[in-house]
């Protein structure tokens, strides 16, 4: 190994090891919520994944900007070929080592360096929308200025990234003109116009864009964990255990639903078994984020921040208080918050806050319609109502506080056995009439 292969390596374990060290800390976080299982079905998950996660098959429903994200993610794809080769060669030394695959190398490079301008351009196209065409689901009470600098930031590295990755290619195809591994059409192109170069100055160019393309590279590895895209890393696993039954389809807890069962069955033997999973529960829904699953919680780390859901949500658009969007964002950043507080306190810490109340207002959780607009319109089968669901079923199973028109719904199903205000006798005097 000479010098620069050393320098190298120390870099690159280094920054894997701080991605390691971040990424730990946030399966820690979503390791927080309660138990729930989605490892059943493995093949049905799996096309899920197959057509959602790598097909981007939920953006097309906006065609334009769905067909733009979809070609930076392949993009990334295939280029992520690219990168674990510059890997391999900075720590031993070699140059173009995947190139023993023959064929197979021939159309992966063409493919990254083709997928290359068409990242550049979509990223162009993107910077373009975000500052001239001011899109409205872009904006929001939620969406704070640090959010849309994020998104300036991670458009501006995958811009160099692309620009390196071509300039690479370039220089590497000056360096060998007439034996070189690899396909590649739009750098062959490019260097028609640089070809009088000297050697020496093909060797900078790819020097150069060499060290710039692992370097952005890593650092952007390691601006995602504080970042909202990190979706890059944790849409693959949140569609796999994405909800795969009917949207309209509410868990229910085993418990209540065997007192109910109680209630509503004359013939039901009070003193029966109860089954083994209708235990009573500690507490009733979720006032904080360690009272939600972990599905619910990694699906908070998965958003995009794009707004679709608030922009599909019919409560939104009529002027309520909710937005979806603002649900997932406020449900990271307590659990952010909860895993400070564990770092610095230790678990046993309490800041005396909860994510109901403090971050998420009864009035937005009241102005659900429940009608699944939000997660069918997700790219990423995130689910707010599943957490907007247990919040509102704390706040009335444990704390009784719900809208006047339920309390009397619920009054009258106790007391009558039945939504309605009337006593069971009384029930068929309208056939009278």
């Amino acid at each position: 190994m000479d010098k620069s292969s050393i320098i190298f390596t120390c870099i690159l374990f280094f920054a894997l090891g701080l991605f390691s060290y971040n990424l730990w800390k946030i399966v820690r976080n979503i390791r927080l919520g309660k138990s729930k299982n989605r490892f059943d079905q493995p093949l049905k998950r799996t096309k899920i994944l197959l057509k959602i996660a790598f097909g981007q098959t939920k953006l097309f429903a906006r065609p334009a900007s769905g067909i733009l994200h979809a070609l930076v993610y392949w993009g990334f794809l295939v280029i992520t070929i690219g990168t674990v080769e510059m890997m391999v060669d900075g720590i031993f030394s070699l140059d173009r080592s995947f190139g023993v695959l023959g064929s197979f190398y021939d159309m992966a490079t063409a493919s990254g360096d083709v997928m290359a301008v068409l990242v550049l351009v979509s990223c162009l196209i993107f910077m373009f929308r975000r500052l001239f065409l001011k899109i409205k689901r872009l904006s929001g009470k939620e969406m704070k200025k640090a959010s849309s600098i994020d998104a300036i930031i991670a458009l501006v590295i995958i811009m160099f990234l692309m620009i390196s990755l071509l300039t690479m290619n370039i220089g590497y195809i000056g360096l060998h003109p007439e034996n070189y591994f690899g396909s590649f059409p739009i750098s062959n192109f490019l260097y028609s116009f640089i070809a009088n170069w000297d050697a020496q100055s093909m060797e900078i160019l790819h020097d150069i864009s060499w060290w710039t393309h692992i370097m952005l590279v890593l650092i952007f590895l390691n601006e995602l964990p504080y970042s909202k895209h990190f979706h890059v890393v944790m849409s693959i696993p949140n569609v796999y255990f994405s909800n795969i039954e009917n949207l309209g389809k509410m868990d229910n807890m085993p418990s209540v639903t065997k007192e109910v069962k109680l209630m509503m069955d004359p013939n039901a033997d009070p003193y029966a078994t109860p089954a083994a999973d209708a235990s009573s529960p500690e507490s009733f829904g979720a006032k904080d984020v360690t009272d939600l699953n972990w599905v619910q919680l990694m699906n908070a780390y998965s958003c995009t921040e794009c707004g679709r859901c608030t922009s599909e949500c019919p409560a939104n658009q009529t002027g309520k208080l909710l937005s979806p969007r603002k649900i997932m964002m406020d449900t990271r950043q307590r659990m952010k918050e909860v895993g400070k507080n564990i770092d610095k306190h230790g678990k046993d810490y309490t800041d005396n806050k909860s994510l109901l109340n403090d971050y998420i207002s009864t009035e937005e959780l009241w102005a659900c319609t429940t009608c699944n607009a939000c997660t069918q319109a997700c790219p990423l089968n995130i689910d707010p109502l599943s957490i907007i669901v247990d919040l509102r079923r704390h706040l009335v199973m444990e704390q009784s506080f719900a809208p006047t028109e339920l309390n009397m719904m619920f009054n009258n199903i106790e007391n009558n056995g039945a939504p309605w205000q009337f006593p069971a006798a009384d029930r068929l005097k309208w056939k009278d009439e």
